[in-house]
């Protein structure tokens, strides 16, 4: 189990979500879900993972997968941060680091990119799209400029109250606005990586706008 429940701080608003590891694959997932409480409807969203809606309209996550992936654990990316509850002692343990600063940052400028570019050929409904998943980086780099991870996995969760205001005021437009979302950006890399691509980056105060 992950999310809000393994962290302790679920409430009536939350979802529940399970990986789950099978030496034998059950041949209906949606007749599985229906053991642990008959839904009002269930759907396979865009990752593969099983969605179930029960009464009351809570959601249930279920990722099935072969016993022989859960070594695959200790390789996602933000494992260490993300709190897992193992009742079986089955998983094995992450790397002591997490895949983020550098890594994150970059991953930012890509979205931001493919946003700019989108948008240049007219496109806005997909460059709104794109600055979305921007934005979602932005919120994972906020929150590691002032270690506030404890919502690692949906960075957006509480972010009102976990992040400075000052901060939190400066996501006003980058859902929106390329160029707020890159000056932003711009501003949170600076401080998470000590040898940013400065080639990279001015190339990209050209072509989206300097920060003043």
């Amino acid at each position: 189990m992950y999310g809000s429940f393994a962290q302790g701080t679920a409430d009536q608003y939350s979802d529940i979500e399970f990986w789950l590891f099978f030496t034998t694959a059950p041949a209906s997932p949606t007749v599985w879900i229906t053991q642990v409480h008959p839904p009002l409807h269930v759907i396979k969203n865009e990752s593969g993972a099983h969605v179930a809606f029960f009464p009351g309209l809570i959601r249930g996550e279920f990722h099935f997968a072969p016993v022989t992936q859960i070594e695959s654990v200790a390789a996602w990316p933000a494992a260490p941060s993300v709190p897992l509850v193992d009742r079986h002692n089955r998983l094995p343990h992450p790397a002591a680091t997490i895949d983020h600063d550098a890594d994150i940052c970059g991953r930012f400028a890509n979205w931001l990119l493919l946003a700019h570019h989108v948008g240049q050929r007219g496109e806005h409904l997909r460059q709104r799209d794109a600055l979305s998943h921007a934005n979602r980086h932005l919120l994972w780099m906020a929150r590691r400029c002032v270690n506030a991870t404890e919502h690692w996995q949906t960075p957006s969760r509480m972010a009102e109250h976990e992040l400075p205001a000052e901060l939190v005021a400066g996501f006003a437009r980058t859902d929106e606005n390329v160029q707020a979302a890159w000056q932003l950006g711009r501003s949170l890399w600076l401080k998470l990586d000590p040898n940013p691509p400065w080639p990279f980056i001015d190339e990209l105060d050209k072509t989206i706008g300097a920060v003043a």
